[in-house]
């Protein structure tokens, strides 16, 4: 062993290493992207690692690996696991055969994310066992608890950190390589009643899945990170006097908490000041640890992000045994409903409910209020960065399209912000891929607009292709603009199935974005570089005005994976003052002066020319295209 100083994802990383994890496959989401990413780092040369194409895909090369008795992991944000959802539920009732954990990040907030979603929710939806990590030396440990449940039950098991779990740091003790487990895969052995999902099947398993998580609830109970905190011989946050014991026991009031709310729960608490309920397994909920923990209690306050979960179980538990039991929390409005929580916060909370005075009680009072007041700083909106190739892309369709009635259906990914000012080129966004079919849905109503759809070249492949599918066959009429920047550049520039590379490095051939639109039966399919705009202008409004399904890509790497040889200047005394560059452009490294006049920032600028070829006056020089 030795002790490394990781983020929550690193650390959970090299959990999967030493339980001996053979295949790892993901998509790439924020905050969950830097697991597989350290996994191809730290690969001691046996583990096969891929970035997929979407996370149906990558749940489902994990399954294959574990019918094989192969140790599997899969790597997703919350809402992958929406796309993942119709393979997991049918696994489920098939089950796995080496282990296999999926983890999950949550995000709430959301920071990141288009919902809030509760994977914990998921679980008991799906049936399938989550752990709760509270912290990065948990994530670590629960790495290989997972793996052990899921191998013993035979089962997927979910790992579900939060954002905060995700990219915390701590020093941690951590296996070295010659420490990490040795597995040795059997293969796939050949039993259609088990393999091959049938009815019949379904039925059986059904009621095997209900006894074996009735079972997992009593064992969990025992589980060493479930535990009742200041009661005397539980777990490592034993009391360490029997006046603290005493203190917590006769305590008419309690605590029940999970995940990174844990810590910020021991944070604002004094040792022996009341019982605390740690529930690392929110499903099966450890029932009977629960109703040790509730002997004695007159009131519980749940402290939870997104849904209430503890609280709903603890509610149900109480009544079953007719329990005289107050269980408070978001059901009951003494805990905010939605959003992130902080230590604050959940000062202000513990405060109101142990009744310690007014001080940070006045937080918990209004719902909506999560922290302290941050600092008053100046506004900075999300901004596609200097030199963006996307918006190029978007000011060259928005000028071509100047006057005409339009929709710009937008997806998920850097160009996402083409919604803000001054493009203001997104007009719908709900998740990746949809705003091609939206696109369409909009057409069949308003057949005298112009319907644009806006896509990222991963995106195209993760969720994209079937809109396209479904246009053509339905006769749509609408141009796809495929973003094309060689990368999966917001969560980090992770290689997709255009790019050529895979996630261990391998040179593979690229597939062809102009091709497979070509074979799904496209025949106006154009290829531009965005940053040359009065070409593109002219292609846009000409692909434009033809029926049907056309596409154009607009192709020219993210600023991020190249250097520029040259940079734009302003020659002061041509320049006067329109700001025609700032207004229409928005680039950051364009800096308005004091006389009006636009100056560069040489610590941004990329060189693109984009402001040099919107300027009326000729004022901009210098830059080079890629």
């Amino acid at each position: 062993m030795h002790k490394e100083f990781l983020m929550g994802n690193q650390a959970m990383a090299l959990g999967a290493l030493a339980a001996g994890v053979d295949v790892v496959a993901g998509y790439p989401g924020t905050p969950s992207t830097e697991i597989l990413d350290t996994i191809a780092k730290r690969n001691p040369g046996d583990v096969y690692v891929e970035w997929s194409v979407n996370e149906k895909s990558a749940l489902e090369v994990a399954a294959g690996a574990s019918y094989a008795g192969a140790r599997s992991l899969v790597t997703m944000k919350c809402v992958g696991l929406n796309v993942a959802a119709d393979p997991l539920m049918s696994l489920e009732y098939i089950g796995v055969k080496g282990g296999m954990v999926i983890v999950v990040a949550d995000d709430p907030g959301p920071i990141s994310s288009q919902t809030e979603q509760d994977t914990r929710t998921f679980a008991q939806f799906s049936k399938v066992p989550c752990l709760d990590p509270s912290g990065v030396a948990e994530a670590y440990a629960m790495m290989g608890d997972a793996f052990e449940l899921s191998e013993k039950y035979h089962t997927p098991v979910f790992l579900r950190p939060t954002t905060r779990v995700d990219h915390g740091y701590e020093a941690i003790d951590v296996a070295d390589p010659d420490e990490y487990q040795a597995t040795s895969p059997e293969g796939f052995v050949k039993d259609a009643s088990r393999w091959v999902i049938f009815p019949r099947l379904s039925v059986r398993a059904h009621a095997d899945i209900e006894r074996r998580n009735a079972e997992l609830s009593h064992e969990l109970s025992g589980y060493a990170r479930n535990r009742i905190d200041w009661e005397r011989g539980h777990g490592d946050a034993a009391p360490k006097d029997d006046a603290a014991a005493m203190g917590a026991r006769t305590s008419r009031k309690a605590i029940a908490t999970h995940g990174i709310n844990y810590t910020y729960v021991r944070d604002n608490l004094a040792e022996g000041e009341c019982r605390v309920l740690r529930v690392a397994t929110p499903f099966p909920f450890p029932d009977d640890l629960a109703l040790d923990f509730l002997q004695g209690v007159d009131e519980v306050l749940c402290v939870e992000e997104l849904d209430p979960v503890i609280e709903r179980a603890l509610v149900a538990l109480a009544g079953r045994r007719h329990l005289d039991v107050a269980v408070r929390g978001k059901l009951t409005g003494d805990v905010k409903p939605s959003g992130e929580n902080s230590v604050e916060y959940v000062g202000g909370v513990i405060d109101k409910f142990l009744g310690r005075g007014e001080g940070r009680a006045a937080l918990a009072a209004d719902p909506a209020v999560g922290a302290a007041e941050p600092p008053q700083l100046p506004v900075r909106p999300p901004v596609l960065c200097a030199g963006c190739p996307h918006r190029a892309s978007f000011y060259a369709v928005k000028r071509a399209m100047r006057g005409k009635k339009t929709i710009f259906c937008g997806d998920i990914g850097c160009y996402t912000l083409g919604n803000a000012h001054p493009l203001d080129m997104c007009d719908t966004c709900l998740c990746m891929g949809a705003g091609i079919n939206i696109a369409q849905g909009v057409g069949h109503v308003e057949p005298d607009t112009h319907c644009f759809a806006f896509v990222g070249d991963s995106t195209f492949f993760a969720s994209g292709i079937t809109g396209v599918v479904n246009a053509f066959y339905n006769q749509a009429n609408m141009t796809l603009c495929v973003l094309d920047n060689a990368t999966t550049a917001m969560t980090g520039h992770q290689p997709h199935p255009g790019t050529g590379w895979t996630a261990m490095g391998q040179k593979v051939t690229p597939v062809s974005i102009e091709r497979v639109l070509r074979a799904i039966g496209l025949t106006t399919v154009e290829t531009v570089d965005p940053l040359d705009l009065e070409a593109t202008a002219r292609t846009v409004a000409r692909v434009d005005a033809e029926p049907g399904v056309k596409a154009i890509i607009f192709r020219s790497p993210c600023v991020f994976l190249y250097r520029p040889s040259a940079q734009s200047h302003v020659d002061p005394a041509r320049c006067v003052g329109c700001q025609r560059c700032v207004k229409q452009l928005g680039c950051p490294a364009l800096v308005p002066q004091a006389d009006g006049r636009v100056a560069i920032d040489g610590s941004q600028c990329t060189g693109c020319t984009l402001c040099e070829q919107v300027c009326p006056t000729g004022a901009i020089s210098g830059g080079v295209r890629v």
